[in-house]
C-alpha cells in the first residue's frame, strides 16, 4: 500500500497509486485525503509518532523535494521512527514483557476504548457480517486448498459455523450494550512499541467498517497473534486489564469465539497471496494458513 522511507528519526509514507475493493488511492487528491485520515485516526493512540503531512513537490528541472516551493504532486505521511528492539512482538519472543508492560498497554488500550466513539451498526447487520466473512472464506479456501488439506480447512469452518449460531444473541447483546466501537481494526503485536508512553500505530485508517469492532475482538486478535509468536497467555492477561479499566466481566467463551474467527480470517488472507499470477514468497503462505487453522481449532473446540 505504502512505499516507507526512513530518514534518521523521521519515517516517510508515500501511498502507492494503486485501487481495490476496500480504498482508491488513484490520484493525489484521494491519497492526501487518505493521509489526513492516517494521521488524524492514528493520532487517537500515537499523537506523539503522527506528525502530519509532507508535501512532494516538483522543482526546476523535473526534481523532487520535500516541502519545496514548487507544484506540489503528492503527500507523504510524517512519523516519527520507533526502536524495533521495542516492538511487542519482538519483546513476547525474547521474554521481555513484564507485568508492568501489560498493564501500561491495558491502560492505553482502555482509555482508547472508553472514548471511542460507537458503532453505527444494528445487531442484526453486526451478527450477519460474521456470516458473510465465512462466504468469504469459503471462496477462497475451495480456490486454492484440496484434498486432505481442504477437508481439515472446512472441518474447521463448520466448526466456526456452529459457534456463530451459538454465540449470535451475545454478539447481538454486545451491539444494544453499546460495547463496539470505532477501533484500532488490525490490533497486531508488531503495531505495538512499548516505548514511553505506548505506542499503538497503523490503524485501519482507509476502511470505517473494518474498524467496527468489539474490544474484546481486538484483544482476542492479538492475543491469537501472540500465541502464534510463543506467548499463549498475553491475550488473557490483558484483556483481564482492559476490560477492567472498562469496568466489564470478561466472557471467556466469547473471547474464545472472537479469537477462533480471527485465526480463520488470518488463515483465508494468506491463502488469498496464491491466487495472485506471481505471489511473492510462495512457499510461505500454505504452512502459515495451516498454523493459523490449528488456532482456530484449538480455540472453537467447544463449539463442535
Amino acid at each position: 500500500m505504502s512505499w516507507v522511507f526512513l530518514a534518521g528519526d523521521l519515517v516517510y509514507k508515500l501511498k502507492k497509486p494503486v485501487r481495490n475493493r476496500y480504498f482508491d488511492f488513484t490520484t493525489a487528491a484521494k491519497r492526501k485525503a487518505n493521509g489526513d485520515d492516517e494521521v488524524r485516526l492514528n493520532r487517537r493512540l500515537s499523537p506523539e509518532v503522527y506528525l502530519g503531512l509532507a508535501t512532494l513537490t516538483l522543482g526546476r528541472g523535473g526534481t523532487l523535494a520535500l516541502n519545496g516551493s514548487g507544484p506540489v504532486v503528492d503527500w507523504l505521511v510524517v512519523m516519527r521512527r520507533l526502536p524495533a528492539a521495542r516492538m511487542l512482538d519482538r519483546m513476547l519472543a525474547g521474554g521481555q514483557v513484564s507485568a508492568a508492560e501489560i498493564d501500561r498497554v491495558a491502560a492505553t488500550l482502555g482509555r482508547f476504548y472508553a472514548a471511542a466513539a460507537r458503532a453505527d451498526i444494528t445487531a442484526r447487520d453486526y451478527v450477519r457480517h460474521f456470516g458473510e466473512m465465512q462466504v468469504q472464506n469459503r471462496r477462497v479456501i475451495h480456490q486454492v486448498l484440496s484434498g486432505d488439506e481442504l477437508t481439515t480447512a472446512e472441518d474447521t469452518l463448520v466448526r466456526l459455523d456452529a459457534a456463530i449460531v451459538a454465540h449470535a444473541a451475545t454478539l447481538a447483546r454486545r451491539v444494544a450494550d453499546g460495547r463496539v466501537v470505532d477501533g484500532h481494526g488490525d490490533l497486531r503485536p508488531e503495531h505495538i512499541c512499548l516505548t514511553e508512553p505506548v505506542a499503538i500505530f497503523d490503524c485501519l485508517e482507509f476502511n470505517g467498517a473494518l474498524r467496527r469492532v468489539d474490544p474484546l475482538d481486538e484483544i482476542a486478535f492479538l492475543g491469537m497473534e501472540c500465541r502464534l509468536i510463543g506467548a499463549p497467555a498475553f491475550g488473557r492477561e490483558l484483556a483481564r486489564r482492559v476490560l477492567g479499566h472498562l469496568e466489564e466481566t470478561p466472557d471467556w467463551g466469547l473471547f474464545a469465539f472472537y479469537a477462533g474467527f480471527r485465526a480463520v480470517l488470518r488463515a483465508r488472507l494468506s491463502l488469498a497471496h496464491l491466487l495472485d499470477p506471481a505471489p511473492r514468497e510462495a512457499g510461505r503462505w500454505r504452512p502459515q494458513a495451516n498454523r493459523y487453522f490449528a488456532l482456530a481449532r484449538d480455540h472453537l473446540a467447544g463449539h463442535t
